[in-house]
Order: structure tokens, then sequence, then C-alpha cells
């Protein structure tokens, strides 16, 4: 087994192959470690490593991780799974950044939790590219993203920096490219109409499985968690 250091040399070397395959930065691609059931230690790992980007997808196990806001100080922290409205204010005091924003109600909770600590909070908008009812997101054709992006003027405190999605999961990463296709089209709409509070540098797409593909289709930040730390254990296990 390669260590967690190792495969962070293989994923970077990956990520710049695929960026050179379409002519672009690889330092304008941002890597980040998804640390969802990973304990600690092994977080810090990666971070000695050279990380400094990671995602959490639950409030509780984060806090629970990290309770002490100084083992957090040396990165940035962001949620990336479902956020329940009623998780709002705790959310703000764990993490960097929410890039899993998928609803006006959510949007409202965010704002006031961030108001009360006098911070700007950047956040991601997250579409639902395959129109799954098992995920969570905007999806494409619901009119729940223009009253949402109607409503940002009104969000003081709120700072929609860009896109995420989880497309469906596919074998072959080539067919989930029009996924990601789909996301970056949708980007590059939103980017033209310059709204109050929306802007449209950051798209989050790719994981372990597929961000080379992403990369190729424009992602501007992957996901990456199995790559890094390996399977994680069964839920039963």
């Amino acid at each position: 087994m390669m260590s967690i250091a190792e495969n962070i040399a293989q994923v970077r070397d990956r990520i710049a192959r695929a960026a050179a395959r379409v002519r672009r930065n690889p330092d304008s691609i941002a890597l980040m470690a998804v640390s969802k059931t990973v304990e600690p230690a092994r977080i810090r790992e990666a971070a000695q490593a050279g990380i400094r980007v990671f995602g959490e997808n639950r409030v509780q196990e984060f806090a629970e991780k990290f309770p002490d806001r100084q083992d957090r100080r040396d990165a940035e922290w962001h949620l990336i799974g479902h956020l329940q409205s009623n998780k709002a204010g705790k959310a703000m005091e764990l993490f960097d950044g929410i890039d899993s924003l998928d609803s006006l109600k959510l949007a409202e909770r965010l704002d006031r939790a961030a108001a009360t600590m006098a911070k700007i909070l950047p956040v991601l908008i997250e579409i639902n590219v395959g129109g799954e009812e098992s995920k969570s997101g905007i999806p494409l054709d619901s009119p729940d993203l223009e009253t949402l992006l109607q409503a940002l003027p009104g969000f003081e405190h709120l700072q929609v920096r860009g896109l995420m999605a989880v497309p469906p999961f596919a074998q072959s990463p080539e067919a989930i490219r029009p996924y990601f296709r789909l996301l970056r089209d949708l980007r590059d709409t939103l980017a033209q109409r310059k709204l109050p509070r929306l802007e449209m540098d950051i798209l989050s797409m790719g994981m372990s499985h597929d961000f080379e593909v992403a990369i190729e289709e424009g992602s501007t930040c992957v996901r990456v968690g199995t790559a890094i730390f390996g399977e994680r254990p069964k839920p039963n296990q």
C-alpha cells in the first residue's frame, strides 16, 4: 500500500496530465481532500503532505473530530454534504465555506447565522445535474434556482462563488462527461448575467473516479477522497 503522501503525489500528477491535455494550468485546479469518515491522524498526515483544503460531509462528525478551533487553523474546511437548515448555525462555526447550498430556506438561515458572526460566507450552489431523487441539489430544470438567484441581493452575508455537482455514477468516466458539460454551460450562462452577490469563478466537479474528465471539462476544484485515503469501511464494518 502506498502512503497518503504518495497517493497525493500520484493524484497531483494525474491532475497535471489532465490539465496538459486541454492546455490548462494545473495550478488553477484546487485539490480538495474529502475526509469524511477519516480519522484526525490521517487527515493531519494529508495536511503534512501539502493538502490545504478539506471537504467534510456531516456537521456533527466534523465537530467531534476537531472540536478545538486551533486544530482547524492551518487548513480550509468546506462542508460538501447536504446541510439541514436547522444546522446552519453550527456549520457557520465550523466551516470556512458551504459548498452545498440547495434551497432558499438554507440561504436565509446561513445569511442570518453569518450576520451574527459579522462575516461573509463563501458558498457554492449545488446543482442536481442528473435529476436523481436520491441526491440533494437544485435540479437543472427547477424554478427554485431562479428564485434563489433573485433573492441573493438580500443576503448581505453570503457570497456565491460558483457551482458544485455530484453527477450520476457510471463505470466509464466518459459516460459522465455530458453532466460535467451541463454544469459548465450553466456556470457560463450565469456568469454572463452578472447578478449581485454572484461570482462564477469556482466549478467544483470531479471525484476520485472521474476527476480527469471533469478537469478536461473545466473543473476548478476536484474533490478526491478514495484516491487519497483509500476505500472507506462499509457502514456495518
